[in-house]
């Protein structure tokens, strides 16, 4: 007995028997915690709508009502609607800028007018003290995008005042404060090419809609 537990064969079967207690280990933790996982998701994200939306403007859960759309770089882009008496008062979405320290990542929420609601930056990696000041924990730099329009802000101004815009910068950090004024500006524009399809408009009726995922498609009258 003791030269088989010494053989090679005997070695690979163990080892083989521990990997697969372990994978099914793996996937059953991962099956078990995937709900609690997708609900605390869910929870996050509306609290990110929440602060960029009003609750004026909604009387639904924004995150149920979601279309996904092509979105800048060839990448999609979730749009979540907020509505009352049926209609889209306001839609919400990601948009990404580069800082100095890599992706930031910023949810805004736009009414139907095209005007903005309210920015927040949710994930970044700018050094702290200086490009981190984009976060509302930090300053509430954020705000001065509120009440902004492609319609209303002239192009040359969506840009930091060392650029000869409007915004802001940091002392010691500009690179930041550009990458969001950038991608918010962006953001805007994303707005504005889909506008039609975001507000749910008889117009858009024409062209498919992919549904957001884990949503259960629902007939509609218009698109």
């Amino acid at each position: 007995m003791a030269g088989t537990r010494t053989a090679p064969w005997f070695q690979g079967v163990l080892l083989g028997g521990f990997c697969l207690v372990a994978s099914v280990t793996l996937a059953l933790g991962y099956r078990l915690s995937a709900p609690a996982i997708e609900a605390r998701q869910k929870e996050d994200m509306a609290a990110s709508l929440e602060q960029v939306i009003p609750a004026s403007y909604r009387s639904n859960d924004m995150v149920a009502d979601a279309v996904v759309l092509d979105g800048p770089s060839g990448k999609t882009t979730t749009v979540y609607r907020a509505r009352k008496g049926g209609t889209v008062t306001a839609v919400a979405y990601r948009v990404v800028g580069q800082g100095y320290g890599g992706e930031v990542v910023i949810v805004m929420g736009v009414d139907r007018n095209g005007e903005i609601l309210g920015v927040r930056v949710v994930q970044h990696s700018e050094t702290p003290g200086l490009g981190d000041k984009v976060d509302v924990r930090k300053t509430r730099w954020v705000d001065a995008f509120a009440g902004k329009s492609l319609a209303n802000t002239p192009d040359a101004k969506w840009a930091v005042k060392k650029d000869g815009g409007q915004f802001d910068q940091f002392s010691g950090a500009t690179i930041t404060p550009r990458g969001v004024v950038k991608a918010v500006k962006e953001g805007l524009a994303f707005f504005a090419a889909h506008r039609t399809r975001m507000l749910d408009e008889a117009a858009g009726a024409a062209e498919p809609q992919r549904e957001a995922p884990g949503r259960t498609p629902t007939p509609r009258s218009v698109s």
